[in-house]
C-alpha cells in the first residue's frame, strides 16, 4: 500500500525510527544498516513495507529499496518471520547477504541470532535462484525481479491467495508476458 514515506526524522533508535510527515509520525521498524545510513539525517526518505496481522499493522522501513525487497524475499521463505528477516538485514547488508545467498554459504547465515541451520539451509535453497540469476545483478544491486510477476502476485494474494503459494507457481513462468496472463495460468495451478 504504501511504496515510501518522506519526512523529517523526529526519533530514530537502532530497531525503530519516527518520521513526522504532514504532522502525521509514522513509526517504522528498521534495520541496523537502515539506521546507519539514516542516523545523522535530518529529511529521510525510507522505503515502506506494511505486515498487517490480527493483533497489529506493522511498517518497516528500509534506507534502499534493495533493502525492502531482500526484505520480501527472506519473509518469503516458509519459517522466516519479519523479526528474523530485519535480524537477518541487521547482521549483513543486502549485498552480504545477496553473496552469501549466490554462494550457497548457509554457516555465514547461521551466525545471525534466531536463524539456525535449517532456517538457513532453507534460505538458500528458496533464494539461491531469485538471487543468483535474474533477481539480482552481478554488481549486488536488485534489479527488478519482473514488474509483471509483481502485479500478477500482488493481484492473486488480493484474490485470497497464500503469498508463498501464488509466488511457488509464477516462479517459473516467462516474466515477459502480460500480467492477465500471468493471472490466468497461475490460477490453473492453484
Amino acid at each position: 500500500m504504501y511504496e515510501y514515506i518522506s519526512g523529517r526524522l523526529a526519533t530514530i533508535t537502532p530497531t525503530n525510527a519516527v518520521i513526522d510527515c504532514g504532522g502525521v509520525g509514522y513509526l517504522m521498524e528498521i534495520s541496523l544498516n537502515t539506521y546507519s545510513a539514516i542516523e545523522h539525517l535530518q529529511e529521510v526518505r525510507l522505503w515502506v513495507h506494511e505486515v498487517v496481522r490480527e493483533d497489529a499493522h506493522l511498517l518497516y522501513g528500509f534506507a534502499t529499496p534493495d533493502e525492502r525487497e531482500m526484505f520480501r524475499l527472506l519473509i518469503g521463505v516458509n519459517g522466516v518471520g519479519s523479526a528474523t528477516a530485519r535480524m537477518i538485514l541487521s547482521s549483513l547488508s543486502p549485498e552480504e547477504l545477496q553473496g552469501a545467498i549466490a554462494s550457497q554459504d548457509a554457516k555465514k547465515m547461521q551466525r545471525v541470532k534466531g536463524v539456525g541451520a535449517k532456517t538457513a539451509q532453507r534460505i538458500v535453497l528458496e533464494l539461491h535462484d531469485k538471487v543468483s540469476g535474474t533477481g539480482m545483478a552481478a554488481d549486488g544491486i536488485l534489479t527488478t525481479v519482473s514488474q509483471s510477476k509483481e502485479e500478477a502476485l500482488s493481484a492473486l494474494v488480493m484474490l485470497g491467495f497464500p503469498k508463498a503459494a501464488a509466488d511457488k507457481v509464477l516462479q517459473p513462468m516467462d516474466g515477459t508476458l502480460p500480467v492477465e496472463t500471468l493471472i490466468k495460468e497461475a490460477l490453473k495451478k492453484l
